[in-house]
């Protein structure tokens, strides 16, 4: 327990199409000792309606760490999970943060000469024209994000490609074009480079998302970083091996010590 007196939390951060709810089967494959929290965020699930971007999603888990008075807390950021736990210390501090882990995310997606390691094969201007196919074709574009999510096509063993598409065709497109341009734009290494909390960079050994030297640099650049590759995933490790997802974040949200006031 982070404090003796109570369950450490575990604040679970859902990814880009997606909602809270993704990390049901999750949460229940962990033991009592973790006390889990899986909000949804701007844009997404109860919060459709709300204008998504990185500083409205670092806001509503501000309020939510505030409200339930959840301290000690291990962020588990997936995709774009990790840029909102990243946003929040960047914009709020780390006070009430024990850990992160982020899960198959980079800081920057654009790839160029001297960062390799963003989005495979997206240059910025690769990004633009992914941004113009959205627009023009959001069931295509979705087909194809229910597809890269996992290592194999079919998807995971309990949750599909089919469930994927259907949870990605459930959103705005409008909304979800929109939190795409942020992502597409931030650049958060510096972030990384000053990160207070511990670092366990997660990712997929059979990612089509992100290069395995994404979570490598993660785990190289912030002061207490790890990293850790899932090896039978690609995007979506929780999903494609939930139980050694589970226990890799038992261990690390064990090794964390509880801040001292």
């Amino acid at each position: 327990m982070a404090d003796g007196l109570r369950p450490r939390p575990v604040v679970l951060l859902h990814g880009w199409t997606m909602r809270g709810a993704i990390f049901n089967d999750l949460i229940a494959r962990l033991p009592a000792e973790l006390d889990c929290h899986a909000p949804d965020l701007p844009g997404h699930g109860e919060l459709a309606a709300a204008e998504p971007s990185l500083s409205a999603a670092a806001r509503t888990l501000s309020a939510l760490l505030e409200e339930r008075d959840l301290t000690d807390v291990v962020l588990v950021g997936w995709s774009m999970g990790a840029a909102v736990a990243w946003r929040y210390v960047e914009d709020f501090g780390a006070d009430r943060i024990a850990g992160l882990m982020s899960v198959d995310m980079s800081p920057k997606l654009a790839c160029g000469p001297d960062w390799p390691h963003g989005l495979i094969g997206q240059s910025a201007e690769d990004l633009e024209t992914t941004t113009r196919r959205m627009i023009a074709d959001w069931p295509g574009m979705a087909e194809a994000i229910a597809t890269t999510m996992f290592g194999h096509r079919e998807g995971a063993p309990g949750y599909s490609r089919g469930d994927a598409l259907a949870q990605i065709l459930s959103n705005d497109p409008a909304k979800m074009i929109a939190m795409w341009k942020a992502l597409a734009l931030m650049d958060q290494r510096q972030v990384i480079k000053t990160l207070p909390c511990p670092l366990l960079a997660s990712a997929g050994a059979l990612s089509r998302v992100y290069p395995a030297s994404s979570a490598a640099w993660l785990a190289e650049t912030a002061p207490r970083g790890e990293m850790h590759s899932f090896s039978a995933s690609g995007h979506s490790p929780h999903l494609e091996e939930p139980d050694a997802f589970a226990a890799r974040l038992v261990d690390f949200a064990t090794s964390l010590q509880p801040s001292v006031a």
